[in-house]
């Protein structure tokens, strides 16, 4: 479903992304770790099209971006720390507004389980203004949702959400791959991405250092610790670098 071969992201002199190549399939959640400034950010972003690659090539769905982007744009859905909120639209007219630019038909049916997911169909009528940092992010996230996305793009998306809403975002996202979704999630907190990944992918620098499932990465760079864990690998992998 993600498919990413070659890509360089270049800024100036600077190379943020080189040569990275890596597949993840229908169903697999890839936790995308690094030191700070490793290139996690501008590679999600150049893989929803945010921004452009500087050269390589990504398939989203069958599609490729840079030949078929709408078709590409249209599977997916891309979810950062800061959510991006009207300040006049109440979050019910928000969700009515990205139905209307997918083509959602009947929303209504899928915005009011959303609503009652993320637990902010209590405040369907209030303005972003009228919203905590935690209801924001997970306003953005039913927003998101709401065309049923094939491939999701996390880049630290836990941001402002308290203990309970964390794991239920978890919850949320293990129930998503578990219905053929594939997922690319980025997050400082290892723990998480242990419970929920599949696979992961180690950045350094711009450069990939591993993937594979975790436990094929895990065997990398065990060196017979039966008992290692993703903070463990991340340390070995990176040379103890701050993430």
């Amino acid at each position: 479903m993600i498919e990413v071969q070659g890509l360089h992201k270049r800024y100036g002199n600077f190379t943020a992304v080189s040569d990275l190549s890596f597949a993840v399939r229908q169903g697999e959640v890839l936790g995308l770790v690094g030191p700070n400034g490793a290139g996690k950010t501008s590679t999600l972003r150049c893989l929803a099209g945010i921004i452009p690659a500087s050269s390589g090539t990504v398939r989203i769905a069958g599609h490729d971006l840079a030949a078929d982007p709408i078709a590409a744009k249209r599977a997916l859905a891309f979810f950062s720390d800061e959510p991006r909120l009207f300040d006049y639209l109440t979050a019910r007219q928000h969700l009515n507004f990205v139905a209307r630019i997918y083509g959602v038909a009947n929303h209504e049916a899928i915005a009011q389980p959303l609503l009652e997911e993320f637990e902010i169909a209590d405040k369907a009528d209030q303005l972003p203004g009228e919203l905590s940092r935690g209801m924001k992010q997970k306003l953005a996230i039913a927003c998101g949702l709401l065309h049923s996305p094939q491939v999701m793009f996390f880049d630290e998306p836990l941001t402002g959400l308290d203990p309970l809403g964390i794991r239920r975002m978890k919850n949320s996202i293990i129930k998503r791959a578990r219905a053929g979704a594939t997922i690319v999630l980025s997050s400082h907190l290892l723990h998480l991405l242990e419970e929920v990944c599949t696979h992961v992918l180690i950045l350094k620098r711009g450069e990939k250092i591993a993937d594979g499932t975790l436990a094929e990465v895990s065997a990398r760079f065990s060196n017979g610790d039966a008992n290692v864990n993703l903070e463990e690998i991340f340390l070995r992998a990176t040379g103890g670098s701050d993430i």
